[in-house]
């Protein structure tokens, strides 16, 4: 083995970089004394050597090793002040984690290495090794959709594959098997376009529940912002992350990450110091002003993380042009998004963490998409994202669901955000794509479940059904829980088409989540956060393309796609040259003041008119328990009405038949009718 040379090195990368010839390390900390780096053999892990590390400008320590390689690994030890009322958390004897580091060898356990639990005795738990590594930029094609056309699916990647058939066993609950042809296919059946990973950094369980026997499923719990999660891995190389990427882009399917940069698994105060905390603290987290040993918790998960600190912004932005430019994702979703854009003053539409994206060559080109909402004071900021922001629209949600269950008073809200939800995104020049329309995501009921509970049942979570959200605006139909009734069953397989055909031609950005399309329950459990296990993850049948909500929503998005409406970028308005859009009552009549604030109405038709291509769209929805006689609308361009879709219909879900002067429109359901069977040629309008 050669002999180590140490010099001084540079400051201006941090992380551990390889040129070569030897290894450059940087790390960032403002209240340090002293940075030791101690390496360690790969093979037995025994330690190799301690090298200090030079304070160069700007608080960064860094060195240069020669013949230290990829597969080499090493822990920072930090000596400075340990006074927590100040803010400060520093320990000698502590091995750190390296916020940068790109792999870690080993893996986290609450156990130390005597066996001691870090609840029992206060002592550091086992902590994995920073890696030094080697990675090539990634090389594939990006597919680019531009949000006009794109669908969503949101999915866990061991929730979606652990029971997908025809995916070999080895490669169940890992980022290849997502890779598997099968399931590309199964999603390029249901005319999604981009795919939405829960998170897939390094993640670690919470101690509390591997105390009660369960684990972090949805892995919103982050060790490391570079690192891929290693139980998602085959054979522990993370190239397998960009195998991954690079079969869905062939596929012409974008891949978005699930991204948690609002708190670390550092936790609270009463947690372990494992990186941040004993790095840098105050740079790092967002301290109470009084006691600066206490956190503010806007998170609810015992840190927040100080997003107006420059060295942490740094941190996020390096940490997303990393995913972008190594790892080939085409964007991310950031849970709890309002935190990134708060400072003590409160949230601000102009934060330094938005300008710097936005004047990002790199990062100003992907799919940005806010969860607009934390637990802290003026948490939620649904529509207050600067572009080129998308949010996830919970209001759009919760319409959707209460009018399908029979709610007065919803046509008003109904309209508003089918017609893209102007009043919350239509203001400095937003587009009507600006809002990520959903009715189920990972986090609440699942679709099936939505129409078969009225009541959580979470008691699998051992929190006494405390935890998850009370309304859910869910209804049972007239027996709680999963039954064997036919009629019951036929009756919630209608009313889950009606809330997919409503989402599917609502205008905004479409977002489905993972089983959906087979309608996969979760027994109730409306916080499956911690069911690493048969009730987290979907419950495929044999052959999911053959499941009628599979074939429904296929259909349902390739209708979708012949109207340039949905495509269009702009809010429709009376005065727009193309597009016309009227609401019309039971009788087929425009909709009046009357009708929209009588109560008990529960049926809208949407009629929408292309004069370029001159065609017609007509969408009946009627939520009421009364069958209606539907007068349609006379056509202006001496055309024909076609039912295309009609959700009371089991099987053959895309029906032609031409229609007249009426149409029955059953109680509990939904019809979509055009003036034309299907256009070829897809006009790029937008």
């Amino acid at each position: 083995m050669k002999n180590i040379e140490q010099s001084r090195g540079y400051g201006n990368t941090l992380g551990a970089f390889y040129d070569g010839l030897g290894t450059n390390f940087a790390i960032y900390t403002s209240t340090a004394e002293h940075v030791v780096l101690n390496l360690f053999f790969t093979d037995n892990h025994e330690e190799r050597g301690c090298y200090p590390l030079i304070k160069g400008e700007n608080n960064i320590w860094h060195c240069y090793l020669s013949n230290v390689e990829p597969g080499d690994l090493y822990h920072y030890y930090i000596d400075g002040a340990f006074e927590p009322k100040q803010g400060l958390w520093h320990k000698s004897d502590l091995p750190l984690i390296d916020p940068y580091a790109r792999q870690f060898n080993g893996q986290f356990s609450w156990l130390n290495k005597q066996g001691i639990s870090y609840k029992s005795l206060k002592q550091q738990p086992k902590i994995p090794k920073n890696e030094v590594v080697n990675i090539n930029l990634y090389e594939g094609r990006k597919p680019q959709t531009p949000w006009n056309k794109t669908v969503i699916y949101e999915c866990n990647v061991k929730g979606a594959t652990q029971e997908f058939p025809d995916i070999d066993d080895l490669l169940k609950g890992k980022f290849l098997g997502l890779a598997q042809p099968s399931f590309i296919k199964h999603l390029k059946k249901l005319g999604v376009t981009t795919v939405q990973l829960l998170p897939v950094h390094y993640f670690i369980d919470e101690e509390f529940l591997l105390d009660k026997g369960l684990s972090n499923y949805w892995g919103y719990n982050s060790l490391s912002f570079f690192v891929p999660h290693h139980d998602y891995l085959v054979n522990g190389q993370i190239q397998e992350f960009q195998e991954m990427v690079k079969a869905f882009h062939q596929a012409d399917l974008e891949v978005i990450i699930d991204v948690v940069y609002n708190h670390t698994a550092e936790g609270s105060n009463l947690g372990p110091t494992l990186s941040f905390r004993g790095i840098d603290n105050k740079s790092y987290y967002r301290v109470h002003r009084e006691n600066h040993a206490e956190y503010i918790n806007d998170t609810g998960c015992g840190n927040t993380i100080n997003a107006s600190s420059k060295m942490t912004i740094k941190l996020i932005v390096d940490s997303l042009r990393y995913w972008v430019e190594y790892m080939g994702v085409d964007g991310f979703r950031f849970d709890l998004a309002s935190i990134l854009g708060r400072n003590y003053q409160g949230f601000r539409d102009n934060h330094a963490f938005f300008q710097v994206l936005n004047q990002d060559p790199l990062l100003s080109q992907v799919k940005l998409i806010a969860e607009p909402w934390d637990i802290g004071p003026g948490g939620y900021q649904l529509g207050a994202f600067p572009a080129p922001w998308r949010e996830w629209n919970d209001q759009y949600r919760d319409v959707i669901r209460r009018f399908w269950r029979g709610e007065a008073n919803m046509l008003p809200l109904l309209a508003k955000h089918i017609h893209g939800s102007g009043y919350l995104f239509e203001h400095q020049s937003r587009p009507v794509t600006s809002g990520i329309n959903f009715i189920t995501a990972h986090d609440g009921f699942t679709l099936a479940d939505l129409v078969s509970f009225q009541y959580k049942k979470n008691e699998s979570n051992q929190e006494d059904n405390l935890d998850g959200h009370n309304e859910n605006f869910s209804y049972n139909w007239g027996y709680e829980g999963t039954t064997d009734d036919k009629q019951i069953n036929a009756l919630r397989l209608k009313l889950q088409k009606n809330m997919l055909l409503t989402l599917a031609f609502s205008l905004g950005v479409p977002m489905l989540s993972m089983g959906c399309e087979v309608g996969n329950s979760q027994q109730g459990n409306n916080n499956a956060y911690c069911q690493n296990n048969s009730q987290g993850w979907v419950n495929w049948p044999e052959k999911p393309s053959e499941h009628p909500l599979t074939e429904f929503i296929g259909t349902i998005f390739n209708l979708r796609k012949q109207f340039d409406l949905f495509k269009h970028t702009e809010f429709i308005h009376d005065d727009d040259h193309r597009f016309k859009v009227n609401w019309l009552n039971e009788y087929g009549k425009e909709m009046s003041e009357d009708d929209w604030q009588y109560p008990t109405h529960l049926t809208l038709g949407y009629y929408l008119s292309d004069n370029i291509k001159q065609q017609s769209l007509l969408i009946l929805l009627n939520a009421s328990a009364m069958d209606i006689d539907f007068p349609l609308p006379t056509l202006a361009f001496n055309t024909k009405w076609y039912k295309r879709l009609d959700t009371r219909i089991l099987s053959d879900p895309l029906s032609t038949n031409e229609v007249f002067h009426s149409i029955g429109l059953e109680a509990y359901s939904a019809i979509v009718l055009s003036s034309n069977l299907r256009i070829d040629n897809e006009e790029n309008y937008g």
